[in-house]
């Protein structure tokens, strides 16, 4: 019985997890065969030159990208750095037309195929467009547009070498309720006709399934999992699925996908893991010491080549996620969603990590070249003398900068009422660039150049604007009209 209930406590999470899965391959070292998420959503995303030179550095082949940006991928030009380019779940419907289709491929693949160009070696369609919360939203535009996207490569002459994929949420698939095992996996019902058709037109052009794992979100759905089980070192309960022991949800959740993907024909589907990590601000389990538990135990693996239960000893392609914070991301999912990096929003490392697999207590190379703005802190001004409006100013700042560290079980969490609006004037203080009239709020706060961080809490200084990233931040400068707009209302 206590196998069961911890194969019910995985499969209640699944919904918002991701699988992983292996594939036959070569024998690789760990950092050649593992690949970084690149995301961008933040208020001061550095240089894409920066970031290059960050992955070279630390010895990433690969990196998954969520967008075609040209900036992006003119820095990624020349490095040899293999890349997986997106299309965004909003263009799907548009991409469904093949000479649209045709027309990204040209203008975001084709141009770059040169020598000294970028190495394109995938194109993601959407990003888990068939995620239940979506309520069939992407459901019959997908599809087409996967395959146009892949006719549209195989009609430039570079389907043999790059191939469209999608990356999927690992709520696709599931096992019965009265069979809840690993070995019962199956598509989701509302949605197997059309993944059995999806799955046959990656396998007719040799092409990878995409799927994301998250276990992190295993304990944060549900305080009654049993935290061992997130990780790889050994400390879980095994459960036993026909004989074979688990020891860890990535494992089980993998194999659920398996023995879907057998069921439809193609057991030996190759899967690439989309995406895979673990958090470190943002709720009691994201923690740095975490994080590293979580991934000195993955990356072990992956050098080993240990594969799963379904799939022993086989090679597999990961993608971590993420190499760098994100401060401007959705926290709909939770406080969690702007913590993801290995390394933090300015590319420095936040604690040691081994990315060869060798279990090595390293830092990785941090970002060079990072400018960063003046010393400055906005603080509270513990003279004001009305405070009446100090709430409603605070709700103001946290709404255009990230105030997720003060969350419950985060890194801030433990400071008292001055200090909790203190870090929300900073946060929105650095977002906006540190302009003078984003550190007064109604006379309840103050600049300082001493640094008011505690030994748990980082009080940021944020990059410095440069012309690499302008063109990026144009979401940011809408934010900050609307701040202002809002400001004014506040007087």
């Amino acid at each position: 019985m206590a196998d069961l209930a911890v194969l019910q406590w995985w499969l209640g999470a699944m919904v918002a997890m991701a699988a992983a899965a292996s594939w036959s391959g070569g024998v690789l070292p760990a950092a050649e065969a593992l690949g970084m998420n690149w995301g961008t959503q933040a208020s001061h995303p550095l240089p894409p030159k920066i970031v290059a030179q960050l992955l070279q550095d630390n010895g990433i082949k690969k990196v998954k990208l969520f967008d075609a940006d040209q900036d992006t991928l003119s820095a990624l030009a020349g490095t040899g750095i293999e890349v997986m380019v997106a299309i965004p779940n909003v263009m799907l419907d548009s991409i469904t037309d093949y000479d649209t289709a045709k027309e990204w491929v040209r203008r975001n693949v084709s141009r770059y195929n040169f020598d000294g160009g970028v190495t394109i070696k995938y194109v993601a369609v959407g990003n888990e467009p068939f995620l239940a919360a979506y309520n069939g939203t992407f459901d019959k535009v997908t599809l087409p547009a996967l395959m146009n996207i892949q006719n549209a490569l195989n009609d430039a002459g570079l389907g043999d070498s790059i191939k469209a994929t999608v990356p999927l949420n690992a709520d696709v698939y599931d096992s019965p309720q009265d069979q809840q095992v690993p070995s019962a996996g199956r598509f989701r019902a509302d949605i197997a006709d059309l993944m059995t058709q999806m799955v046959q037109f990656l396998a007719n052009n040799s092409a990878p399934f995409t799927v994301n794992i998250y276990p992190f979100i295993s304990l944060y759905l549900n305080d009654d999992f049993p935290v061992d089980f997130a990780f790889f070192d050994g400390g879980a309960t095994p459960v036993v699925d026909n004989g074979i022991s688990y020891t860890n949800v990535f494992d089980a959740n993998f194999d659920t996908l398996v023995a879907a993907l057998k069921g439809v024909g193609h057991g030996d589907m190759p899967i690439v893991v989309g995406e895979v990590g673990w958090p470190t601000d943002g709720d009691k389990h994201a923690t740095a010491t975490y994080a590293q538990r979580f991934y000195n135990g993955l990356l072990k693996r992956l050098a080993a080549n240990a594969g799963t239960p379904a799939r022993p000893g086989q090679y597999i392609e990961v993608y971590l996620f993420g190499l760098l914070d994100e401060d401007a991301k959705s926290v709909a999912p939770g406080d969690f969603e702007r913590h993801w990096g290995i390394l933090r929003f300015d590319g420095q490392p936040k604690y040691p990590v081994d990315l060869t697999g060798q279990g090595q207590n390293t830092m990785l190379v941090p970002a060079k070249g990072v400018t960063y703005l003046p010393r400055t802190w906005c603080v509270i001004n513990t003279n004001a003398k009305d405070t009446s409006k100090l709430a409603d100013n605070i709700n103001f700042a946290c709404t255009f900068a990230d105030c997720t560290a003060l969350g419950y079980g985060s890194t801030c969490a433990g400071m008292d009422a001055n200090g909790n609006a203190s870090y929300a004037f900073n946060a929105y203080f650095q977002v906006q660039n540190q302009k003078d009239d984003a550190c007064d709020f109604q006379g309840l706060a103050m600049p300082t150049q001493t640094d008011p961080s505690t030994p748990a809490c980082n009080f940021t200084i944020q990059i410095a604007a440069t012309s690499a990233g302008h063109r990026r931040r144009a979401g940011a400068a809408v934010l900050a009209l609307l701040a202002l707009f809002r400001l004014f209302l506040l007087h």
